[in-house]
């Protein structure tokens, strides 16, 4: 399995690694490979022949391992993003979204930021009683926490495990702001917390909707509640006073980038009042894995993505750079930046997040003073 650097100016095939499960054990799996780690000293490669009359593999389920961590907030310093802490109540993300730029993270565990990131998932489950710890420590001070920045705290997995719930429980009781990112409708279980805390301003939920194709969300992101349904949570949220924020992201250069003011407009006619957008990104294994993707799916597209790519990326299939890699630069990036802005404008959306309260805040257990 392999590319041919399209628009890396190399030009020579580049290997993908180890394992391209038949199509029938990947079904509604996101990624078409499952390259080995870059971190791995060995690399191993799985051969699938019909041939040899096997019966047909099984399709591949997901695994699930609880992780212990010594802590739960995660902090950054990147001006990219509009906060400094964050919180992923899981690692691996089971909605299978090819273009995800957390996959490579994936490769830290020794594992693929293929197809094991969207099936081998990592839960947190002491998350809320780490968030209470961390919380009520001397030297706290609020700002607004951001759920789900690297996986989705709504993901399938959280029906049964709840612990995104149970993080919700612990900042509506401390009054503490948070931000969460979702493609799912299951935030709408959550509503009696979300609408209780917006009361209080001190939520915003931003939902990602890249397309409203169908089918094209299908391939794109397998496992994720169909663009219809992200449409009915944006009106169910908004219609309970929860400020809600459309992210069209990643858009796509020569796949999504036409519904972009259809997008938005749908976006807002559900009660989105807010826009957030950034431009594919393609770090570490994501380039590749996104190529074998277009190759599988949409192959008369694949050249005209890459190449708009790496015109706004100076060259490069990736900018890592503070300030580039959301946005680009160049005349595509331009553009795109404009339609946003000239369509939000138009429909009457705000830009960006939103300012939290963050002065009600109490510690953890805190009772309230007797007057």
């Amino acid at each position: 399995m392999t590319r041919t650097g399209s628009g890396s100016g190399k030009g020579a095939a580049i290997r993908l690694g180890h394992s391209t499960p038949p199509e029938s054990a990947r079904r509604g799996r996101g990624a078409t490979a499952n390259p080995t780690s870059r971190f791995e000293a060995a690399r191993r490669e799985l051969f699938y022949d019909s041939d040899w009359g096997a019966d047909e593999p099984a399709p591949l389920r997901t695994q699930v391992t609880p992780e212990r961590t010594a802590r739960i907030i995660a902090r950054n310093t990147s001006p990219d993003v509009p906060f400094d802490r964050s919180i992923n109540p899981y690692r691996g993300c089971e909605h299978g979204c090819i273009y995800c730029y957390a996959r490579p993270t994936h490769a830290w565990l020794g594992l693929s930021p293929g197809l094991d990131f969207e099936s081998r998932i990592f839960t947190k489950p002491e998350a809320a009683r780490l968030l209470a710890r961390e919380l009520a420590a001397p030297g706290y001070r609020p700002e607004t926490i951001a759920l789900g920045t690297a996986t989705d705290p709504y993901q399938p997995l959280e029906r049964e495990h709840r612990i995104t719930r149970a993080v919700l429980e612990v900042l509506r009781e401390t009054r503490h702001p948070v931000s969460i990112t979702t493609k799912s409708d299951l935030i709408l279980r959550d509503l009696d917390i979300l609408a209780e805390m917006a009361a209080q301003n001190l939520i915003l939920v931003a939902l990602s909707l890249p397309t409203l194709d169908p089918g094209l969300a299908r391939r794109l992101d397998p496992r994720a509640p169909r663009p219809e349904k992200r449409l009915a949570a944006m009106r169910a949220l908004s219609a309970a006073g929860v400020p809600v924020m459309v992210n069209v992201s990643p858009i796509i250069p020569g796949l999504t980038d036409p519904e972009i003011e259809t997008i938005l407009a749908r976006a807002r006619e559900n009660g989105a009042s807010r826009i957030g957008h950034a431009l594919l990104r393609l770090p570490g294994e994501v380039a590749d894995l996104v190529a074998d993707w277009f190759a599988a799916h949409y192959p008369e597209r694949k050249d005209r993505t890459f190449g708009l790519l790496t015109q706004a990326r100076g060259g490069r299939e990736n900018d890592p750079r503070f300030g580039h890699r959301f946005r680009g630069e160049g005349a595509y990036a331009a553009m795109i930046g404009q339609r946003v802005r000239l369509a939000g404008t138009r429909l009457g959306f705000a830009f960006g997040r939103m300012a939290l309260d963050r002065d009600a805040f109490r510690k953890p257990g805190a009772q309230l003073a007797l007057f």
